[in-house]
């Protein structure tokens, strides 16, 4: 039985989005602490061309393999089953630990908003509730589940558009103070290097998008267009916020550790009241968006890996009424709750973040095989991306020195996470290697590729 073909451009738009946009209300504040405003404004933008390069890539080869497992079909298609495997892990351990962050952020806020209500409450319950309620939307259906998407992320990022409205950017000097707060470099270049870390928060998971290639009508049409306007959405929101934020906080209280939102405090100071309910009513919406785009995207690559016998096929189920990897859903569920109630929120982001950037440098090497395997005129493609090879180049140099900025100051996590993604090789080349059919993985009517 097959996933539902039921989405549009608007739902692929409402996923990446959705699952990003929760990182202009928080976590990219951390890369203020390590290069000051100036820094994690040039990270911002780094990291800005490091995802165009990535959104680029991805919307050629999607559109090519319309399957579902975004780089997990990609890699099995052109380079071959070890790397698909772990590209696999890599995009599973990204979303589930993006969720994480997301439905603390959701619970800690409600902590929050009810405290300044005089109640103090705990955040764990509504964490758990959130993550319950989201995990039964995407159980029933993926077409409700990003229209939902679609509707709460939109209005999230209205709320940054109102708040940069309502700071009067036509008038610099009546509520934005940026002539007072900014200054150099407080680190210097090294610390611009460090804040890419956080930098890539700004857009980490944008290329989620892919995951709905086997349930879009059209994928040579929505996912490109999908992908490249959530991206343009996601610069446009991410320039806001850094002028907005930097304009009335104090670099230094941005990047405090146990600054939780950003934009909600940058409300809170202009006085406004509608203004404070907005941002905390679009702070909340951000992270369930992003909560529920992760949940979507992780079970999908999960259940692709059990459907091609990389993992137990127990996993590639689907629903016989809804038509959703349910058990996949389910299995993951459990995961994001502990990382959330046990792990502190910096480390959670962090855990994303490199395997997001594992990912990412799988990318230019998937799209150097991809073009010389199959150039131009030899396969049907529904979107071509320009400049070849300077994106792949580009986006390989980017990803170094941004696994640098993460050694700086996540060093042993960085070698852990490397430690468990070649101990996960080993046993799948050594044990789960024997169950997987690879001759029926090509779904792809392709001719072989050159040279062979």
């Amino acid at each position: 039985m097959n996933l539902l073909k039921v989405l549009g451009p608007i739902h692929v738009w409402g996923l990446g989005v959705g699952i990003v946009l929760v990182g202009e209300f928080m976590g990219w504040n951390y890369g203020v602490g390590k290069g000051g405003a100036f820094g994690a404004l040039i990270a911002c933008f780094i990291s800005g061309l490091l995802y165009t390069c990535v959104a680029m890539i991805d919307s050629e080869i999607t559109s090519t393999v319309a399957a579902a497992g975004g780089q997990y079909a990609q890699a099995k298609h052109t380079i071959g089953p070890l790397m698909a495997f772990n590209v696999g892990l890599f995009m599973v351990l990204t979303y589930t630990m993006l969720n994480a962050s997301d439905i603390q952020v959701a619970g800690q806020l409600v902590q929050i908003g009810a405290q300044q209500l005089g109640h103090d409450i705990p955040w764990q319950p509504f964490t758990v509730l959130c993550l319950a309620v989201l995990t039964w939307l995407n159980y029933r259906g993926v077409f409700a589940t990003l229209t939902v998407n679609f509707i709460i992320t939109a209005a999230a990022f209205t709320t940054i558009i109102i708040l940069f409205i309502g700071v009067q950017p036509w008038n610099p000097t009546a509520v934005l103070l940026h002539k007072d707060l900014l200054t150099n470099l407080p680190y210097g270049w090294l610390g611009v290097i460090a804040a890419l870390h956080f930098g890539i928060w700004y857009y980490l998971g944008i290329e989620g998008t892919c995951q709905a290639a086997e349930e879009v009508r059209s994928p040579g049409r929505a996912l490109p267009l999908g992908t490249m306007s959530g991206m343009i959405t996601l610069l446009i929101a991410a320039a806001i916020t850094w002028y907005v934020s930097c304009g009335l906080l104090p670099w230094e209280y941005i990047g405090w550790d146990n600054e939780l939102a950003p934009l909600y405090d940058t409300a809170r100071v202009t006085g406004s009241n509608f203004l404070t309910v907005l941002l905390f009513i679009g702070t909340l919406l951000s992270a369930i968006a992003s909560a529920n785009g992760c949940i979507n995207d992780s079970a999908r690559a999960w259940f692709s890996m059990g459907r091609d016998r990389y993992l137990p096929t127990w996993f590639g189920a689907v629903h016989p009424k809804y038509r959703t990897p349910f058990r996949s859903i389910l299995f993951l569920t459990p995961i994001a709750v502990i990382f959330a109630l046990y792990i502190p929120l910096a480390e959670i982001i962090t855990f994303s973040i490199l395997s997001g950037l594992l990912n990412y440098t799988f990318m230019p090497l998937n799209m150097w095989s991809f073009r010389r395997k199959w150039p131009l005129g030899t396969i049907r493609r529904g979107f071509e991306h320009p400049f070849h090879p300077v994106p792949a180049f580009t986006l390989m140099f980017l990803c170094i020195t941004t696994f640098f900025a993460v050694y700086l100051g996540y060093g042993r996590q960085l070698l852990a996470m490397m430690a468990f993604y070649i101990i996960a090789s080993v046993w799948f080349a050594f044990y789960r290697y024997r169950y997987v059919r690879r001759g029926a993985q090509f779904t792809m009517a392709w001719p072989k590729p050159a040279g062979y």
